[in-house]
């Protein structure tokens, strides 16, 4: 099967980088980083703070420019001159979606907003597809009327699912797209995921520190350390024979909760 995506010796390196308001600048550095995807795969990003997996993940989707490397998709290089090839393709879930969706607008001109600026479709047209979009991720045509505040936090996570979907992407990066959500509403969330990507054979990069979902929804894994991929695998053998230390550590902190959890 042909690769969807291709990561290759992707690298990015910032002397004194700004890390916040009230921290000190640091050097930060990924890579070299290489990686594929295929259609209808799931590739999981694990590590833990300051791993550079979300980081990882604004390369991919753009926002943010690599110093070397490339990234292919369908064989083709993504560049700045055919940045709309990957907006269109390349479409990312953030981690908090009540924060990434305008309070101030209806949740119809959200959805319509990539389509008005990225298709040549009619208002009509437009106004079609953002209903089958949220009826695609069970929520109801009815809801483009419906304000960010009005919405529950499953139902705003569906929307920011429904606003990458929009615009018929060949792959989702998904940056802990399940982190505020309590126990039933992100098993739902998963479930709705994981339908989606059968009926559509997206390809999913999924970013997260839960590792329960992770050997639930994923095909390989990628572990991160301090920008490094440092081990990768099938994910049944990642969680069966980890072979760094580090993998080690959050498989057994991993079982170790199961453990607390069944007690």
């Amino acid at each position: 099967m042909t690769d969807l995506l291709s990561v290759e010796n992707l690298a990015f390196y910032n002397r004194n980088r700004k890390q916040g308001w009230f921290k000190a600048p640091t050097d930060f550095e990924l890579g070299p980083v290489s990686f594929t995807l295929k259609a209808g795969e799931t590739l999981a990003i694990v590590g833990g703070n300051s791993s550079g997996k979300s980081f990882l993940a604004k390369l991919l989707v753009g926002l943010e420019s690599p110093q070397s490397g490339q990234i292919l998709l369908n064989g083709e290089p993504l560049t700045k001159a055919n940045q709309r090839q990957r907006c269109l393709n390349v479409r990312m879930i953030f981690q908090n979606s009540n924060e990434s969706l305008n309070p101030g607008i209806t949740l119809g001109s959200i959805l319509d907003e990539p389509l008005r600026l990225n298709t040549d479709l009619s208002p009509a047209q437009r106004l079609v597809k953002i209903e089958q979009t949220l009826v695609q991720v069970g929520l109801m045509p009815e809801h483009q009327f419906f304000y960010r505040h009005m919405l529950s936090d499953g139902q705003r996570q569906r929307v920011a699912l429904a606003r990458a979907l929009i615009l018929n992407p060949q792959v989702l990066v998904a940056d802990e797209p399940f982190a505020a959500l309590d126990p039933s509403v992100r098993s739902q969330i998963v479930n709705l995921l994981m339908k989606i990507q059968r009926e559509l054979g997206l390809g999913f990069i999924f970013i997260s520190h839960n590792l329960g979902i992770v050997r639930h929804v994923s095909d390989k894994i990628i572990v991160m350390r301090r920008g490094q991929i440092i081990e990768t695998g099938k994910t049944e053998v990642i969680f069966t024979w980890p072979k760094e230390e580090y993998t080690q550590k959050l498989v057994h902190s991993h079982q170790a909760l199961i453990n607390r959890q069944n007690t």
